[in-house]
Order: C-alpha cells, then sequence, then structure tokens
C-alpha cells in the first residue's frame, strides 16, 4: 500500500504525512519584558515532538521510495524517534543506535513505534559506529541525524514556512545546536528567501559546544567528551557544512550552560504551557537570563524545537541537580 502511495502522489506527499505546519506564535508578555517582537516557531507541536520531523521525515521518506524497506538510525533520541515513527507510516522496518546517555523515555517512544533499539558506546558518535556497520552489513538505508543534504533539505521547510507565516523580515534568527543539520537547513532557508542578512545565533550549551570550538578555531574541532546533561546536543563534532556556512552567512555562537538551559525551560512552562528538552531550552536561554544576546534586533524569529525525551519529574530533577530554582 506504501508503495503504492509513493507512485500515485509521489514523494512530497509521503513527507507531510510524517512533519506538519507549525505555528508562529509571540507572547505578549515574553514580548513586553524584552521590549521587542519575539515569533517562535512551534516545532515542539510536531508528531514526534521536535523539529526533525522535517528533514528525518524527508530523508525516510526518500530512502522508501527508492525502494529500501529497511532504515538504520543511530540517535541521541529525537533524530531516531522520528526514524522510527517514520518507518511506520512508511511501511519500513526501523533499527535506531542509541548511545548510553538516551532516555529512557526516549528509547521507550521508538520501541513503541516498533523500531528496534540498540544501546551502544557512551557517545552518539559511538553508536553511530555501530549504526554505519548494521548498514554495511544489511544493506539497509543509512540514517544520520544531522550530516546528510536531504535532512538539511527537510530542514529548510522551516524557513519557507515562516517567511510566509511571519509579518516582518526577522533581524535575528535564534536555533540551537548539536550537530549542525537543523543550522544548516535554517541558513539555506533564510538565502533561498532572501533573508541573507539575518544574523543567526547558533546556541550550544557547556559541554556540547562543537560548533562555537570549530568557529573559534577556524577549522572542524572534535570535542574530547560531551559534558552537557543536554545530550540531544551531543555530537562531538559538528557537520563540515556548518562551519561552511559560517564563512558565507551572518553567524554568531552563543554558549549557555546546562543551568541557564534548564531554568529557560521551566519559565517556559510559565510562558507558555509547554515543556520542553534542555537542549531547546538553551535556544530559550536566549529570552530569560542571556537576553543581553538579542540587543540590537526589534525582530527575532526563534526555533522552539521540541524534544521527545524529556518528562517534568526529569526537568525538575535537573533543576535540582544544577541548583536552579
Amino acid at each position: 500500500m506504501q508503495r503504492d502511495l509513493v507512485n500515485r502522489e509521489g514523494l512530497l506527499s509521503l513527507t507531510k504525512s510524517i512533519h506538519i505546519k507549525t505555528a508562529l506564535f509571540e507572547n505578549p508578555i515574553i514580548n513586553k519584558r524584552l521590549n521587542r517582537r519575539i515569533f517562535m516557531k512551534m516545532e515542539c507541536f510536531q508528531p514526534t515532538g521536535s523539529f526533525k520531523a522535517r528533514g528525518i521525515g524527508y530523508r525516510c521518506a526518500r530512502a522508501v521510495a527508492a525502494g529500501q524497506t529497511h532504515l538504520v538510525s543511530s540517535s541521541g533520541g529525537n533524530a531516531g524517534y522520528t526514524a522510527a515513527y517514520a518507518g511506520r507510516v512508511l511501511g519500513a522496518q526501523v533499527t535506531v543506535v542509541v548511545p548510553g546517555n538516551t532516555s529512557s523515555k526516549a528509547r521507550e517512544r521508538m520501541a513503541a513505534e516498533n523500531a528496534g533499539v540498540i544501546v551502544h558506546g557512551r557517545y552518539w558518535d559511538e553508536a553511530d559506529a555501530l549504526a554505519r556497520q548494521l548498514v554495511s552489513e544489511t544493506g539497509a538505508a543509512y540514517i544520520h541525524p544531522f550530516d546528510d543534504p536531504d535532512v538539511w533539505h527537510g530542514h529548510k521547510s522551516l524557513i519557507l514556512e515562516a517567511a510566509v507565516q511571519s509579518p516582518h523580515k526577522p533581524d535575528a534568527f535564534v536555533v540551537a545546536v548539536g550537530g549542525g543539520g537543523l543550522l544548516c537547513g535554517v541558513v539555506a532557508g533564510l538565502q533561498e528567501v532572501g533573508w541573507s542578512d539575518t544574523a543567526v545565533l547558533a546556541v550550544e550549551t557547556e559541554g556540547a559546544d562543537s560548533f562555537s570550538a570549530a568557529v573559534s578555531a577556524g577549522h572542524p574541532v572534535t570535542l574530547p567528551a560531551i559534558t552537557s546533561i543536554a545530550s540531544t546536543l551531543g555530537a562531538l563534532r559538528v557537520t563540515d557544512q556548518a562551519l561552511d556556512w559560517a564563512a558565507h552567512h551572518p553567524i554568531v555562537p552563543v554558549v549557555v550552560s546546562d543551568a541557564d538551559a534548564v531554568q529557560a525551560c521551566l519559565h517556559y512552562i510559565d510562558d507558555m504551557r509547554v515543556l520542553v528538552e534542555p537542549a531547546c531550552g538553551a535556544a530559550l536561554s536566549l529570552l530569560y537570563s542571556h537576553s543581553e544576546r538579542l540587543a540590537g534586533f526589534e525582530t527575532v524569529l526563534m526555533v522552539v524545537c521540541g524534544g521527545a525525551g524529556i518528562s517534568l519529574g526529569d526537568l525538575r530533577e535537573q533543576a535540582v541537580r544544577l541548583g536552579v530554582t
């Protein structure tokens, strides 16, 4: 049945069955407090709880349209969950290899989508090595969580939507950065819609700041370890394409603490009644403890990237551990 769907309606229809058009929200309380207009692209409302539905969904749909019946992904959480969801929607078998720091909640969600879940290694990079081995052994389609032109193309749709929804061209765009896949899609989208001078504030947490390290060094950098609790930002090395974009688009790396990210998540619950992961809280911290980074920008568009691997109880435990009130 899924193969008939590909033939009849094409790849675009398959992709649209995985991600949805999300709202662009303003919150008058936040705007008044910061004395600027903040437009929030609510990717947390995707079917899988994060922006990954766009890029990973597109990559999975292309693989299935090409005849693949088995998808193998490596993931710290959200990409694997999306691959599992996409595989169920598309009628494909899915195997996800996750590192040991992936939350039990994220693993449970993947398994609920009928995916096989393998825990391997401490960090994503180690899990990815096993995923590539499985692809080599089985001939399955490899679904990289961030370093793939198909993934970037899928994420670009976020900007194409926002350009239609937004009443103003933004002065700045705020995005959390892990491996750099969303950043690459965002910048490609900004270039395509004519917003090539819109500054991008690329936010990471301390201990998962491979993009900031690469920009500072002027070349790709591999971190020795991931020490941040924002495990879904946990790539030891950002994609080279992200560093290339930094040479062609105004991108400003911003690094915040785990405590800043968790505190932002808690404040965001109060402001918006929405729960997101600390990885998303890193970007949201520019609305709270790091609002000075928005100085000089009157209109700001921000990706609320979401995340499905967190519960309110988890967030409260992290807050206690970090001394966040």
